[in-house]
């Protein structure tokens, strides 16, 4: 159960992270009360992840997740550079977070 809580709570990073990013430096009340929820979710979903898996392993997942996925939307849908070297890097990071699951 706590891994999946762990990556629920890495897609809610990824969430607030856009949330954020759409706030515009929390001055537009619906993306900043988006951001605000998902922040205390992911946060709270860590901490109750954290309960059973090694906070080094959990929390390098839960952000990889978070980086993983920010950067996903930001490609897809955000008109972000996606050029080979930045998906490498992504593989390179979605390839950690699948070894310290394995490794755990």
């Amino acid at each position: 159960m706590a891994w999946i809580v762990l990556v629920l709570s890495g897609l809610l990073e990824t969430a607030w992270a856009i949330a954020l990013d759409r706030s515009a430096g929390l001055t537009r009340a619906v993306p900043s009360v988006v951001f605000v929820i998902t922040l205390v979710l992911s946060m709270a979903g860590l901490a109750y992840a954290l309960r059973e898996i090694p906070v080094g392993t959990g929390y390098a997942v839960w952000v990889g997740i978070g980086v993983t996925g920010t950067a996903a939307v930001g490609m897809l849908a955000l008109g972000e550079s996606a050029s080979l070297p930045r998906l490498g890097c992504l593989l390179l990071v979605v390839a950690g977070v699948i070894g310290l699951k394995i490794y755990h």
